[in-house]
């Protein structure tokens, strides 16, 4: 590494500057010269790294080319995940499931891509006091003086933070009460989860978020509730497609709501409803249930007999206000429901708006205020985030504990810069009975420190820092009860069970006063609503906003719209056409839209919000994301986006009274797909339950043929290329291994998790909002999202209603990258050979031969090959992580970086692949099913990516080959690929209008 790039990343380094400091043998010094990137980076598994090792001494636990996982817990303000960490010579570069976990060991697309917020070079670096560059030391001095002169005043010492499920830093926050006893812990939460918590606590007994397992469920009923995006703190994805396989008694799900979710997208039935129409419905079917009131909605009396004849099989979902929680829990208590786990609750979240609501009103009695890893003056709304800032800004000591600079941080006297997750150590109880360890993978890269070690100091603690104090309290109150012998032994492993020390305290009596008040609720059919509603909601890409300034989410396409790099206003087709509001696609092949003002009592709280006319979106309502619209960071200058805090009153998704008012300003969105359906070609195959289940495979899964001059013949059975004798190629197959990919429609969920595993296992650049507006997007792999008719019998595709799309559409995902052709296409198009097969059936690029002739491109019937226009590594054009050095620490060194002019695709992770052939190799014995993944099939939360070897008869990916809901993408072709998808199967049997 250069000497000038060194300084770069480690200036700020205090272990280095210490040294040269003191008296140093010939010896240390020849150590120091040795000093490089990966002794920086060295794993910290086994206890805080007080000096780093030089990389001239090679440690024992790290050998050059052979990655290490570790056991952590990935947790911010928003999410939380038991995951491995797999690192390279010392740096983490890829994030993967903790199997050893049972609960939260799915992976979205957020936790993997916290990954490149550890190597963002506008991460805080040092401590700052009063705006200037300071030492731990001096602010130690300063917080510490003033902490004891405002314990003499009386004077309230408040601690804020996001949800922190940490066992050891509620135990640290008691003993710093000790020292200083007016400190009060406030949780606060961008997005709040307080009126399901609250609503739990009156019926359950229990101030914990529900624990539904729907393994068991036949019927599952949502009411505007997106539990396949983050309804739940943990994803539910992987419970639901449990029992989503095609047989008699498969799931049936009916999703009820307002913007079109990937939840909605999903569901066998979907209503489109606004808000307030979804609640009354809600009541209805709860007066129903309880006190046998007949509906006045047909919809509610038939979906509350389902309810009833159900039973127990059934479960009810539903979000909002803390009303709607309540009634759906009553139900789920009263039908005894299978998915509701009575002894277990869910602790991630701590949200609390009753207490947050007494802290702004107690504002000015405040001594010393502490926000940890928040950023309120970003998320408050509108009507206090202005007042709020002017009130701290008198308070006497303020300190932020940040990983970068917000807008909270220009107005606090302290800023305190805590580490990335990858460089702590922790602990989190998210479950009952369940507790988990965040370890440390890298050294701390630069001069930070963490929260619980601030507070160690400050308070006088006698441990010496944070790992002492967590591996004390662990060997004292956690590891006698729980399943592990050693604190090591849970660091191994990640996550511990603890016998419970007392069983939950359920209220398993239904409460009367509740059906009381609930079934005598007067539902007004009457009103009507001239405004809109507006119905907040987040995105799988930004979540709550933390990792704002992470470039691989922001390129991360919508699953729904397929749009990035911004938030956008989703109206009704048929809303759009009265406001004369438009979205259209311009010549350079860009979608355009109208924009809006929004506009609450005639004060306009948004202005030029972009609109996106949403298919299945309801009537009369409105969407609008969170995450967006931060003034920090260098990617807010590209995506302009919108702050939807700033109309979150009184913490409420749901927002009523709001107005839009047409701008003239026109908008250009960064999106990837501009067709919305099949165009009649039967790329998504898909049947009803019913048919399947009372029908040979022919009627629903008909074979392809190829209409030759000698009549239809099975694409298996001709072909162009010289061996095309059937016997010997299938001969030639079964030599040595072949690769093949599965993908189940009926499973994958559309929720890009594998998009973010290919972008973070293969180099993936990314190209930002200007080249995407082009369709020069890099992604390996996309999920096409195509819209249908509702009552379409996959026989009159090519009859679409461009109106019953619109109103209610049917929503199909399909995951696509390069098929891996036994026939490809773009090989026999090369002029230098730079594409050509493997003979474990990867289609093959070598890289040094591509000149860029893109005849492959052009010659792909599936579209998945990309061109590098740019050189997107050391361009200030694409200033991303691949134009600094430290960001360049992310990529993986099994695989190449790509340059200019080169053409370049999915290779099925040859690198896994052969690595995997190479252990077992080594080892003397064949590869295990398992040993074979690609980076989408580890990630996928739903499993509906299987990875494997064909010429194994007992593989995964051959039982998967041979179901009957087999089917080949464009197989008519006679491409033969080496992709394979099964049917998706909608169950209908219970039908709602």
């Amino acid at each position: 590494m250069k000497s000038n790039q060194k300084k770069k990343i480690f200036e700020n380094c205090n272990p280095i500057k210490d040294l040269f400091k003191e008296k140093t043998s010939r010896r240390d010094f020849i150590k120091w010269v040795g000093f490089s990137t990966a002794s920086v980076t060295l794993a910290a598994c086994k206890g805080p790294v007080i000096k780093s090792i030089p990389y001239v001494v090679k440690p024992e636990n790290i050998t050059p080319g052979v990655p290490n996982y570790y056991a952590s817990t990935m947790i911010d303000s928003f999410d939380i995940g038991s995951v491995l960490v797999k690192t390279r010579e010392g740096r983490p570069i890829k994030i993967e499931p903790n199997s050893s976990s049972e609960y939260f060991n799915t992976i979205s697309a957020r936790i993997q891509s916290s990954l490149l917020s550890l190597y963002d070079e506008e991460r805080l670096k040092n401590p700052f006091l009063k705006g200037k560059k300071s030492s731990w030391k001096e602010i130690d001095d300063y917080i510490i003086q003033h902490l004891k002169f405002l314990s003499k005043t009386k004077k309230d010492i408040i601690f804020i933070s996001s949800s922190y499920p940490s066992f050891s830093t509620k135990k640290l926050i008691l003993d710093f009460k000790n020292q200083y006893p007016h400190t009060k812990w406030i949780t606060y939460d961008s997005i709040s989860y307080s009126k399901a918590l609250d609503a739990s606590k009156e019926i359950f007994g229990v101030r914990g978020f529900p624990l539904f397992d729907l393994k068991k469920s036949e019927l599952i009923i949502s009411f505007d509730a997106d539990f396949l995006g983050d309804w739940s703190p943990e994803n539910m994805s992987k419970s639901y497609v449990f029992n989503r396989t095609p047989k008699k008694n498969m799931m049936q799900h009916i999703q009820i709501e307002s913007n079109m979710t990937i939840t909605g997208a999903n569901a066998d039935i979907r209503l489109a409803k606004k808000p307030s129409d979804i609640k009354k419905m809600l009541i209805e079917i709860f007066q129903k249930i309880f006190l046998g009131k007949k509906p006045k909605d047909k919809n509610a009396e038939k979906i509350a007999y389902l309810i009833n004849k159900m039973g127990s099989k059934s479960v009810i979902i539903a979000d909002g206000d803390q009303e709607s929680y309540e009634l759906s829990f009553l139900i789920n208590k009263k039908i005894n429901s299978n998915a509701l786990q009575k002894e277990k609750y869910l602790f991630s979240k701590e949200s609390n708006d009753y207490e947050f609501k007494n802290f702004l009103k107690n504002l000015e009695n405040i001594g010393a205020l502490f926000i940890h890893n928040v950023n309120p003056i970003y998320s408050l709304p509108l009507s206090i985030s202005e007042k709020i800032k002017k009130i701290i800004q008198k308070i006497p000591l303020t300190v932020y504990f940040s990983v970068n600079k917000n807008e909270t941080s220009e107005i606090m006297d302290i800023l305190a810069p805590i580490p990335h997750w990858l460089e702590s150590w922790g602990d989190t109880n998210p479950i009952t009975n369940v507790y988990t360890l965040i370890q440390p993978t890298i050294q701390h890269i630069f001069n930070t420190r963490q929260f619980q070690d601030s507070l160690i100091i400050w308070s006088g603690i006698k441990e010496k820092n944070y790992y002492e104090y967590l591996k004390k309290t662990w060997e004292k109150n956690i590891i006698p009860k729980s399943n592990v012998l050693s604190f090591n032994e849970a660091l191994f492993h990640g996550v511990v069970k603890i016998e419970s020390d007392k069983p939950i305290s359920n209220n398993l009596s239904i409460n009367n006063e509740k059906i009381q008040e609930y079934g005598n609720k007067i539902i007004d059919y009457k009103k009507l609503e001239k405004n809109f509603e507006l119905r907040l909601y987040t995105k799988i890409s930004m979540g709550d906003g933390h990792q704002y300034n992470n470039p691989w989410l922001q390129e991360l396409p919508d699953p729904i719209t397929r749009t990035t790099w911004n938030n956008y206003l989703t109206i009704s087709y048929f809303d759009a056409n009265k406001m004369k509001l438009k979205n259209w696609n311009s010549v350079d092949g860009s979608l355009n839209g109208n924009c809006v003002d929004l506009i609450r009592n005639d004060e306009i709280i948004i202005h030029n919000i972009p609109v996106f006319i949403q298919p299945g979106q309801a009537v009369g309502s409105l969407g609008l994301s969170f995450g967006y619209g931060q003034k920090k960071g260098k990617l807010s200058e590209i995506i302009n986006g919108k702050n939807a805090y700033r109309i979150y009153e009184n913490f409420l998704i749901i927002q009523n009274n709001i107005q839009i008012k047409k701008v003239d300003k026109i908008h250009k969105f960064a999106c990837v797909q501009l067709h919305h359906t099949t165009v009649g070609r039967n790329l998504v195959k898909e049947t009803n339950l019913d048919i399947l289940l009372n029908n040979p495979k022919e009627i629903w899964n008909e074979e392809e043929k190829v209409l030759t001059h000698k009549g239809m013949f099975s694409p298996e059975e001709i072909s162009i290329w010289n061996r095309n004798n059937r016997k010997n190629q299938n001969k030639e197959k079964k030599n040595g291994h072949h690769f093949n990919l599965s993908i189940d429609l009926n499973a994958c969920i559309g929720c890009g998790a594998c998009i973010i595993a290919c972008h973070s296992e293969n180099n993936v650049p990314i190209v930002g909002k200007e080249e995407i507006k082009k369709s020069r997007d890099m992604h390996w792999l996309r999920i096409d999202r195509y819209y249908s008719p509702y009552n379409d019998d996959n026989q009159n595709k090519e009859k679409n209603d461009e109106k019953d799309i619109f109103q209610n559409p049917k929503v199909s995902f399909q995951p696509i990258m390069c098929q891996h052709c036994e026939h490809a296409p773009c090989e026999t198009v090369c002029p230098v050979g730079a594409t050509s097969h493997g003979e474990q059936g990867q289609n093959m690029m070598a890289y040094n031969r591509c000149v860029g002739t893109r005849y492959c491109a052009n010659n792909c019937p599936y579209k998945v090959r990309r061109f590098n226009w740019f050189n997107y590594a050391n361009n200030q054009k694409f200033d991303f992580n691949m134009n600094n050095t430290l960001g360049k620490m992310v990529l993986n060194p099994d695989v190449v970086v790509r340059t200019r002019g080169v053409m370049e695709k999915c290779s099925l992770c040859i690198q896994k692949t052969q690595h995997a052939i190479g252990i077992a190799k080594k080892e003397n014995r064949k590869v295990k099913d398992e040993e074979f993944e690609t980076a989408c099939s580890i990630s996928c939360p739903t499993k509906a990516i299987t990875f494997g070897d064909v010429n194994d008869p007992n593989s995964l990916i051959s039982k998967k080959i041979k179901n009957t809901r087999s089917y080949k993408l464009l197989d008519f072709l006679g491409v033969r690929p080496n992709v394979f998808y099964q049917l998706k199967i909608r169950n209908k049997k219970n039908e709602i209008e």
